[in-house]
This record gives C-alpha cells, structure tokens and sequence, in this order.
C-alpha cells in the first residue's frame, strides 16, 4: 500500500472550499487513478467559524497558516488566499522547507514569478499553478506538456469570465454596460470592485504567464499595454454587429521570432469564428503553432468547482511524481531554467490592425472630408462608413468608420488631430480588429 500524500491548504474560501468538496466526494475516483488517498491535514484561514457545509474535522481548521507552511508531515502545500502578500512569503517558506506547491494566484506569478519559479528549482520542488489562468481549461498543461514539440507564435485568449459576461449580455440583451455589470455583480461574477476584471488587470496578470510558459521568458508587467472594457458602448457594440463582428476583450501574445507583441484591449472579431461565440463566464484560449496551426481550448474560467478541479489536478500531478520518486519531471516555467531568455517587447504603435473608428461630429456639411482628408494624410485606408441619423443644431452625430490594415502609430496620431476639429464633440473612440 503506497503511502497518503498528505496536503495543506491556505485558503478556505470559494476555491478552497471547492478543492475539499472534490477531494471529499470524488476521493474514490483519485484513489483508483492515482493508487493512493489525498489527505488533508491542515486548513488554515482567518475565519474557521464559518460553515462551508463539508464535512471537515474542525480539529485540522487553524488560523495560523505558519502551522501549515512548517507541519512536517505536509507534502504539498495550497495556496488559496490570492493576493501578493501574505501569500508571496508563505509560498517561499514552504519551498524553502521543503514542500511542493500548488497555487491559483495568477497576480502574485506573474509579479513575482521569476524568484518563486527560482526559488523551486533551486530547491528541487514543484510548483502546480494550472488554475491561474483559464479555470477548468488545461491550457497550461497543453503548453508545457502537449504542445512541447511545437513552435507556439500566437496566443489570443479570452480569459476573464466578468468581462466576457458583460460583453455577452450587451451584444445579445441590447442592455448598457453599467446595467450589464451591475447584474454580473448581483449573480457573483463580478466582485464589489470589479476594477481587476473591466480594466484587463487580471487579463494581463494570465497573458503574463502563458507567454512565460509559450515562448520561455520572462515578462515585465508593467511592459504589458493593458486597456478593458469601462469605454464600451452599447453603440460599439450595435455597430459592431453591423460590420460583421463581436467584441471580447482579448489577451493577446504574438512571438515573431524576435520580439513579443503582448498586450490586452477590446478587439472585434468576426462572428464566424469560434472564438466569437464563447459568451457569458466561459473562457477560451486560441495557440497557434508550426505543427498543427490553430488550437482553441474551451471551458468554465473560473468558479468554486471548475478552479478547485484545475487545483487537484496539479495536486494528483505532484503526487504521481512523489510516490515514483522523480523530481522536477516536467519543468514549471515549460523550458529549463537555464533556457529561460529575455525577449524584447515590440511597442504597442509598431503594431498594425484593422481599425474601427467611431467619431461624435457635428452635423455640418464637409465633416467626413475633413476626417477622411486627415486619416488619407496618414495613410490610413477608409474601408466602410456609417453615419448614424441626424442631430439637433450643436450636438454629435455618430460617424463610424473600419479602416484597411494601418499602423498604430499613425492611428493615434490621426486620431489627436481629429479630436482638435471645432466639429468634433467628443473624444474618439477605436477598437483593434483580430483576424
């Protein structure tokens, strides 16, 4: 009879009340896959009053997590409290004593990635952060052992269930962002601050990791251009369906050979693509690569259940390597320490996209050749226009436009120089077309 792996967990919240139901009412399931139990000896967390409704012995419940990271009979240790600290100094204490990690923080990896990842190697132990990024979906395990052989160039992923909530319910209810938020946080998908989720914090937290993972480097965070979702109208979004297309806010990774395009904003893709059609809190992660061109992996991003799912597997994954003696099998950062390379990041007005561009112009006569006259002095090709009603003396008309493929950089000039007309209303507004 091979011995229990015994584990600890840090977090007694949605997540790690999550992985305890699975290991409860799943154990027998795990035990005939793995050939032996998972034992949980120790939980910590500030409120062990609470009832989660599992069958806990509370004689294993602390508030103490220091009696969890130094327990000496604990194998694994899970981190579930998220957040930079404490969770940072637990993490490293526990690699220091010895103990395999497994942890869903996707904010304190891709900010401190580089001395956790070095602090296991140096240390001979594990770290298991599947549900970091995308939930339920193995997309880190695709990455680091089903695509090992494969020449990863592209990563488009939506991978933040709030954010693709909103936009889902917008483009198919006909309803305002703020009535589509305000209904995400009333069901609990979006937290009482959603600052994270709307402004692509938490997207470029993910994209920092997967490109990490993808193309074996390591990525400053701030390098990331981040833009979310708080500027989309429900206008965007009508005109959106008109051009053929539907917004999701993208995260985006793109290697060519000699530096990263990554980035995370609000793009238009075509309605005929699979990506397009992932709406409510599902998630979805597209790779492309040289040997089979295009993957798109799809599932619940995040959740007590499908998190606490992703959880266990690392734990069972860890496990396997304990009870057959390996260390390290499968290196946490996808490549070997020594391979890991700086890779410059390509700045975001070198980049080139269509572009959709929606204007508030008065209603005078000559107004889109003064427009069309300042994108032709920038090169930028006009591919379709639409001018939306008439308008009372003194206030904006809507004046929509896609252009050909253009460079930012001459896309964002245009565009300052447009909002100087005395004809323009407001500040214009541009969305990046994904092909």
């Amino acid at each position: 009879m091979m011995p229990r792996i015994k584990i600890g967990i840090i977090g007694f919240g949605t997540i790690g009340s999550g992985v305890v139901k699975i290991l409860e009412t799943n154990g027998d399931i795990i035990k005939k896959r793995l050939g032996t139990e998972i034992e949980v000896i120790k939980i910590a967390d500030l409120d062990i009053s609470t009832d989660r409704g599992l069958n806990v012995d509370q004689n294993i419940l602390t508030a103490d997590a220091q009696q969890l990271v130094n327990h000496t009979e604990i194998d694994i240790v899970v981190e579930l409290i998220g957040g930079y600290e404490p969770a940072r100094s637990l993490i490293l204490q526990s690699i220091s004593n010895g103990k395999h990690v497994v942890t869903a923080n996707k904010a304190l990896l891709a900010i401190h990635g580089d001395e956790i990842f070095s602090t296991a190697d140096h240390n001979h132990v594990s770290i298991g952060f599947e549900a970091s990024v995308g939930g339920a979906i193995p997309v880190i395990r695709s990455i680091r052992e089903s695509f090992v052989a494969n020449k990863i160039s592209n990563i488009e992923g939506i991978v933040n269930g709030t954010a693709n909530y909103i936009l889902s319910k917008m483009s198919d209810e006909h309803c305002s962002f703020d009535l589509a938020l305000k209904e995400a946080q009333e069901k609990g998908f979006a937290e009482a601050d959603p600052t994270f989720d709307i402004e692509g914090i938490d997207s470029a937290h993910k994209i920092a990791i997967l490109t990490r993972l993808a193309y074996g480097t390591p990525i400053n965070f701030d390098d990331i251009n981040t833009q979310g979702i708080s500027g989309i109208s429900s206008e965007d979004i009508e005109c959106a369906r008109e051009f053929g297309y539907r917004i999701k806010l993208l995260a985006i990774s793109k290697f060519n050979g000699e530096s990263i395009d990554i980035r995370v904003h609000p793009a238009m893709i075509p309605q005929s693509h699979p990506m397009a059609n992932v709406n409510g809190v599902f998630n979805a992660v597209r790779l492309c690569d040289d040997l089979m061109e295009e993957n798109i992996l799809v599932g619940h991003g995040a959740g007590s259940l499908p998190t606490g799912s992703a959880v266990v597997a690392d734990i069972v994954q860890i496990a396997r390597d304990i009870l057959s003696g390996s260390k390290n099998r499968v290196s946490s950062q996808s490549f070997q320490n020594n391979e890991i390379k700086s890779i410059p990041i390509m700045n975001i007005k070198d980049i080139h996209s269509e572009y959709f561009l929606r204007f508030s112009v008065l209603d005078n006569p000559g107004v889109l050749s003064r427009i069309s006259g300042i994108l032709g002095s920038y090169s930028i090709g006009i591919l379709s226009v639409i001018q939306k009603g008439r308008s009372d003396q003194g206030k904006g008309v809507p004046l929509i436009m896609m252009t050909h493929r253009s460079n930012e950089k001459d896309i964002q000039s245009a565009l300052r120089e447009i909002d100087d007309l005395d004809v323009t209303c407001e500040k214009s507004n541009f969305i990046r077309v994904e092909k």
